[in-house]
């Protein structure tokens, strides 16, 4: 059984980074199954730190939008939206150059809060970063919980 309350469209996915962070560090979505995500960011000058590694916040920006992108297809828009509330972030291997790609994977899908694990791993299947973010179901009309 899928996860998704709308199937992803990862053409419409892609459309909706026009504009956003998510443009300016060529963030792609490239994949999805029933119960996971993919999309993958550049490592270049635009995501590097000082020392020449991918910055631990690009990759902070990565695992967000997977996990807000998975919980926006995961509810009912005629009604909910919805904000991250916490991400956290452990930093495994630095990654120089190509692209990392994120997963994202369920925790827990509740009424007002979901929880997604994201991996993070180099173009040699390493691991980099996993991440873990917190995300408020707010019903529209109403504002977010304070970040």
């Amino acid at each position: 059984m899928s996860l998704w309350r709308t199937e992803p469209d990862v053409e419409r996915l892609n459309a909706a980074q026009k504009n956003t962070v998510g443009e300016l560090l060529d963030i792609r979505f490239e994949s999805f199954d029933d119960q996971s995500l993919t999309a993958s960011m550049v490592v270049d000058s635009r995501t590097h730190q000082p020392f020449g590694l991918l910055h631990g916040g690009a990759s902070v920006v990565l695992a967000e939008s997977l996990g807000s992108m998975a919980s926006f297809l995961c509810i009912d828009t005629q009604k909910f939206y919805c904000v991250g509330i916490e991400v956290n972030a452990n930093h495994l291997r630095g990654v120089r150059s190509g692209r990392v790609t994120g997963v994202v994977r369920p925790v827990h899908i509740g009424r007002t809060t979901h929880v997604w694990d994201i991996r993070l791993h180099d173009e040699n299947g390493k691991p980099s970063c996993i991440s873990r973010l917190t995300v408020a179901v707010v019903p529209l009309g109403e504002t977010p919980p304070a970040r």
